[in-house]
C-alpha cells in the first residue's frame, strides 16, 4: 500500500460529528436545518451538519451562563483547570491522525501540513495555557500607607469565539486555551467551511474533564449564528479572526448590544521588501515564494506584495515566475503534496476575480492564474505571479486570499516605505537588506 492509498483508505474510515454540542449534548439545530461540508479536493459532500442560528446560540449561551455562575469551571483552582488542558493537549496528540485528516478533507491542507502545523499547534496552544494556569499572578497597586489597592484577574463570563476556516484547529485553540484557562464559558462558531475538527476537539474537551456546558460548539453561517452571537445580550467578550470586513460587523454588534468587549484580528496585505544589497537572494526568493504560495495563500499574513529594488528587479521576476512552477497544487492526500485546493467554491472565484482585475488593469500576469485540475470536481488554481504592478492597482489593494503575487518595483528606501505604508491593512512586513 502506498501512503497515498494509505490516507485515502484512512478518510474513508472517518465519521464525523455532525450536530452541535450544547451542554454536552450532541444536538440537531432547533428548526433542523443543516448544511454540506464539502471536501475541496473533489467538491464532493462530506456530511451534513446541523446549522444553527439565533435559537441555538440562546441555548448555547444559556447554557455557557449557567455553566459560569454555579462555579463547576469557573471556580476550580487554576491548577485543576490547568490540567484539564494539558489533559486535552494530550487526547489531541493520541487522536492526531484524525483530527489531520479531519482538517485536510474539511478545507483542502495538505496531509503533511494538518499534522505538523494545525495538530501540533493545537497540542502545544492547550499544553502551554494548561501550564501557564497557575502562574499568572494578582497585583497590589502602589499606595500610600493609609490604602490598599489590588488588582484582582477575574473571568469575564461568556465568552463567544467566531473562527476562520484557514487554520481551523490552530486558531480554535488560540481562542479557546486561554479563555477556557481563565475560567470562562465559551461558545464556539466555527467557520462554515470547516466544522468538524472543532466538533471533535469539544468532544475530547468533555473527555478531558472540561464539564458540560462549557465549551459549546453550534457551527452555522457568519449572518445568522454568527450575528447572533455578536448581538447577544448575555455574550461579555468575542473575540473574532477573519475578514476585515466582519471584524467591523463585530464592532457594530456590541455597539448594537451589551458593548461586549471585542477582540478582532483581521486582514493583511503584507509587504517583502528586497533591496539590491539583500545579503542572501536565494534564500529571499525561497522565502517570498514559501510566504503567499504555502497554504494555497490563504493566510492573513500572506507575502501578497513583493517590492523589489529596480537594479534586481527583472531577475527576481523571472526567478519568482519560474519558482511559482514549483507549488503546484495537488491532491492535498498525497503526502508528495505542497499546495492544495482553494477552500470553497466561492472563494475560488474571487481569486479568480482577481486574477482578471490584474489582467484588466494592466499588470503583468507572468505566472500561473488558470485553474487545474479541473477534472476532480476539486477548486485548484495555480500559484500566480504578477509583474509591473502599481500600488493602486485592485491586486495590490485588496485582500485576495489566494496564492496571487504582485511584484512592485522601487527606486530607494523612502519610495520603499512609502509603497509598502500605502494600504489600509496591516500585521506583518519583512525586509531584506544587509543595511538594517
Amino acid at each position: 500500500m502506498t501512503t497515498l492509498e494509505y490516507w485515502q483508505d484512512a478518510a474513508a474510515g472517518l465519521t464525523p460529528r455532525n450536530r452541535a454540542l450544547i451542554d454536552g449534548e450532541w444536538t440537531d439545530a432547533v428548526d433542523g436545518a443543516t448544511f454540506t461540508t464539502v471536501n475541496p479536493a473533489t467538491g464532493e459532500a462530506i456530511v451534513e451538519v446541523a446549522s444553527g442560528d439565533a435559537t441555538d446560540i440562546d441555548r448555547a449561551v444559556a447554557s455557557a451562563r449557567t455553566a459560569f455562575e454555579d462555579g463547576r469551571w469557573s471556580r476550580l483552582s487554576p491548577r485543576d483547570r490547568g490540567q484539564a488542558l494539558i489533559r486535552l493537549a494530550e487526547l489531541i496528540e493520541a487522536n492526531g491522525e484524525e483530527l489531520q485528516l479531519l482538517e485536510t478533507l474539511d478545507v483542502g491542507k495538505p496531509v503533511r501540513y494538518s499534522r505538523r502545523v494545525d495538530v501540533q499547534q493545537a497540542i502545544s496552544t492547550y499544553a502551554w495555557y494548561g501550564e501557564a494556569a497557575d502562574k499568572l499572578y494578582d497585583e497590589i497597586a502602589p499606595t500610600g500607607p493609609d490604602a490598599l489597592g489590588l488588582i484582582t484577574r477575574e473571568p469575564v463570563g461568556v465568552v463567544g469565539a467566531v473562527t476562520p476556516w484557514n487554520f481551523p484547529l490552530m486558531i480554535n485553540s488560540w481562542k479557546l486555551a486561554p479563555a477556557l484557562v481563565s475560567g470562562n464559558s465559551v461558545v464556539l462558531k466555527p467557520a462554515e467551511q470547516s466544522p468538524l475538527s472543532a466538533l471533535r476537539v469539544a468532544e475530547l474537551a468533555l473527555e478531558a474533564g472540561i464539564p458540560p456546558g462549557v465549551l459549546n460548539v453550534v457551527p452555522g453561517y457568519g449572518e445568522t449564528a454568527g450575528k447572533a452571537l455578536g448581538l447577544h445580550p448575555d455574550v461579555d467578550a468575542v473575540t473574532f479572526t477573519g475578514s476585515t470586513a466582519v471584524g467591523k460587523l463585530f464592532l457594530k454588534y456590541s455597539s448594537e448590544s451589551n458593548m461586549k468587549r471585542v477582540s478582532a484580528e483581521t486582514g493583511g496585505k503584507t509587504p517583502n521588501v528586497i533591496f539590491a544589497d539583500a545579503p542572501d537572494l536565494d534564500f529571499a526568493i525561497g522565502a517570498v515564494g514559501f510566504s503567499i504560495f504555502w497554504n494555497t495563500g490563504e493566510m492573513c499574513i500572506a507575502g501578497s506584495r513583493l517590492m523589489v529594488e529596480r537594479p534586481i528587479y527583472d531577475e527576481v521576476v523571472g526567478r519568482v515566475a519560474e519558482l511559482a512552477g514549483s507549488w503546484m497544487p495537488g491532491d492535498p492526500l498525497d503526502p508528495a503534496t505542497k499546495a492544495g485546493p482553494i477552500v470553497d467554491a466561492d472563494q475560488l472565484d474571487r481569486v479568480a476575480g482577481f486574477v482578471a482585475s490584474g489582467v484588466d488593469e494592466g499588470a503583468n500576469l507572468v505566472a500561473g492564474g488558470n485553474r487545474t485540475l479541473e477534472d476532480t470536481g476539486g477548486y485548484f488554481i495555480e500559484p500566480t505571479v504578477f509583474a509591473d504592478v502599481s500600488n493602486d492597482m485592485t491586486i495590490a489593494r485588496e485582500e485576495i486570499f489566494g496564492p496571487v503575487l504582485s511584484i512592485i518595483p522601487f527606486d530607494d528606501t523612502d519610495d520603499a516605505m512609502a509603497i509598502a505604508n500605502d494600504t489600509r491593512y496591516g500585521l506583518s512586513a519583512a525586509i531584506w537588506t544587509s543595511n538594517l
